[in-house]
């Protein structure tokens, strides 16, 4: 099934620009919704944010988007599709599930979006989208799991900016470092997924605790709990690093 196929059975198209970028492959997540995975959208659900520079840009954007217009969408698409994917693969640890759960992510966005009454909070929204929807698919008893990547490679090719290590680097320091990394994404990939997810969105992602707790749907202060133990089991994973 192509993407725009795909998007219409999702239940309305996605601009043709816009699809082109959150294309993936087959979407494991798009299954998990169809069974009755909940991701609450509604526009009474969004908390407002305070305005800073950041969203007051990003409104005109949002606005424009919710009256139909590809271009903002997909400039939207653009500005979010790496941070996505790098929260849906610090979840689900593998570059498939990343892919296929971005894709479904924005489609339910572009479906959405004309609900959302309060165009400063999408960031929030969509965080809460992405969050459950991971959530959803780690949940599901038949995962299409895909060969996995180095967490370090998904922030190279993702992150703004970012560059290749210089070319004169100490290659032990670079192994080193390379080992590191693969023992940090093995001890987070072992934390329960809700103390992964709350630690992911607030050290990674710079959430607040008041929007993740928007985003997991529990109280603040169990999300505070979750980051604290969550803390405790990476210290105790990396400890032969400190």
């Amino acid at each position: 099934m192509d993407t725009e196929e795909r998007a219409h059975s999702a239940g309305e198209s996605l601009p043709a620009s816009a699809a082109r970028i959150a294309t993936g492959t087959a979407s494991q997540a798009s299954k998990e919704a169809q069974r009755g995975g909940h991701v609450a959208t509604k526009a009474d659900d969004v908390d407002p944010v305070t305005p800073n520079p950041r969203t007051l840009g990003e409104t005109v954007w949002v606005t424009r988007a919710q009256d139909g217009d590809a271009t903002a969408f997909t400039h939207l698409v653009r500005t979010y599709e790496g941070e996505l994917f790098r929260l849906s693969y610090r979840m689900l640890s593998d570059r498939g599930e990343a892919q296929d759960v971005v894709q479904d992510v924005f489609v339910l966005i572009w479906r959405q979006l004309p609900s959302l009454s309060d165009p400063r909070a999408f960031r929030s929204w969509i965080y809460q989208i992405a969050t459950r929807r991971c959530l959803n698919v780690l949940r599901g008893t038949e995962r299409q799991r895909t060969t996995p990547t180095r967490g370090s490679d998904i922030e190279a090719e993702t992150s703004p900016g970012a560059q290749s290590a210089p070319e004169h680097e100490d290659p032990a320091q670079v192994a080193q470092a390379s080992a590191a990394q693969r023992s940090l994404d093995q001890v987070l990939a072992d934390l329960p997924s809700e103390q992964r997810a709350c630690w992911v969105l607030h050290h990674l992602h710079d959430l607040t605790y008041a929007q993740i707790a928007y985003a997991v749907g529990t109280p603040a202060s169990t999300v505070r709990g979750r980051i604290s133990r969550a803390r405790q089991n990476l210290a105790k994973g990396m400890a032969a690093w400190q």
